[in-house]
């Protein structure tokens, strides 16, 4: 390693052309005269915009990936039953659904794609099981998507997407978050586009989407009234939040075309080596490559590996996804019954690589040229 240039190279970068930061300033400049600081029209039209991005009838704006998830949930009234969550992924998802009432049941996963799998998901039913939250890690859509859909279907559950990591990622021209009764997509900072912080529900379902705007604005039965409907909360996006996120979902075609460049040269580069495997896209399926996983044959210390790696090359790795399963999480211990094999191994064997729309390729070279080093001495 010690050959080679140190090139400072961040985990992930935010993407803001000059005449995107121009468009947010001035906006948030005419809401600063108007008044017009929440649910206004500029939420309205990222809902529309990114509702026909994804292929949905209906899109509902609300303040962050993890109420998108949990509105939904209420809606689906899951208090005091069970639901089938992935233990291999973020603590909100499965936070949404202790909070919206219902016993998370974790699930493991399938090595070949990082999600869960009919046959998982079978071994973990239950007689008090609602539904299944099903999560496209890294933005990968599993091959099995269409499959559990359909086994869902036969169990008489509902299937629900928590898309946080899939903007514009699809499976057979499908979008994911389009597959169940609802899905729900996270505007994090670090996420494929953002709007510095919220969420977006999507469905083709009117009594969700209706329901979902009571929810998000404290459960008032209309703006201007103080008359509550249901048990909400504040889980309004801001006008200047649905700003950022218009300038970005009119930029994500080029955000993920510029991903998918950097993805594409890390598959060739890696499809062949000797020193660890690459988490492949499915046969009909496209990454927004959210993250780029490689799975090491060995790494005794992640840890040290990561702090290592980046004090000699400069290149930064990303966060996992995810280091801590939930079963181990100490949180969720009340929850935590079964085994899960494939959890315990590969969420403690997995790196993530850099990743960004602004990468350059001499960048991802550097990249390359490191981490072959660092596996191959």
């Amino acid at each position: 390693m010690s050959n080679l240039p140190k090139i400072n190279i961040p985990p992930v970068k935010a993407y803001f052309p000059e005449e995107d930061k121009e468009w947010v300033a001035s906006k948030i400049k005419e809401m600063l005269s108007t008044g017009i600081l929440t649910l206004g029209a500029l939420g309205k039209e990222f809902e529309k915009e990114f509702a026909a991005f994804v292929g949905t009838q209906y899109a509902v704006a609300v303040n962050s990936g993890t109420s998108s998830i949990e509105i939904p949930l209420r809606i689906l009234d899951v208090a005091g039953k069970d639901v089938l969550v992935p233990t291999n992924t973020f603590f909100a998802t499965a936070a949404a659904v202790v909070h919206a009432g219902a016993n998370p049941v974790f699930v493991d996963m399938n090595p070949e794609t990082f999600a869960v799998s009919p046959e998982l998901l079978e071994k973990r039913l239950t007689p008090r099981t609602a539904g299944v939250v099903l999560v496209h890690i890294a933005g990968l859509v599993s091959y099995q998507t269409k499959e559990i859909a359909d086994w869902c279907k036969k169990k008489g559950l509902w299937l629900f997407e928590d898309a946080a990591h899939a903007h514009g990622s699809t499976l057979n021209g499908q979008h994911a978050g389009t597959f169940g009764i609802a899905g729900s997509f996270s505007f994090y900072p670090t996420k494929v586009m953002t709007s510095g912080e919220g969420g977006m529900i999507v469905t083709n379902d009117k009594r969700i989407f209706e329901e979902a705007q009571l929810y998000r604005d404290q459960g008032k039965t209309s703006f201007l009234t103080n008359t509550h409907g249901k048990m909400g909360y504040n889980w309004r996006l801001s006008e200047p939040h649905a700003a950022i996120g218009l300038v970005q979902i009119r930029r994500l075609k080029e955000i993920l075309k510029k991903r998918e460049a950097i993805g594409n040269f890390y598959n060739t580069e890696l499809s062949q080596c000797e020193f660890g495997q690459i988490l492949k896209v499915p046969q009909g399926s496209t990454s927004n490559y959210y993250k780029y996983i490689f799975i090491p044959n060995k790494l005794n210390d992640r840890s040290s590996f990561k702090k290592s790696f980046k004090e000699k090359t400069g290149v930064s790795l990303t966060g996992e996804v995810y280091e801590m399963p939930l079963h181990k999480q100490p949180v969720f211990q009340p929850w935590a019954k079964g085994n899960f094999p494939a959890a315990d191994d590969l969420c403690a064997r997995h790196i993530c690589l850099p990743i960004f729309p602004a990468m350059t390729m001499e960048e991802a070279k550097h990249v390359m040229a490191s981490l072959k080093e660092a596996f191959y001495g």
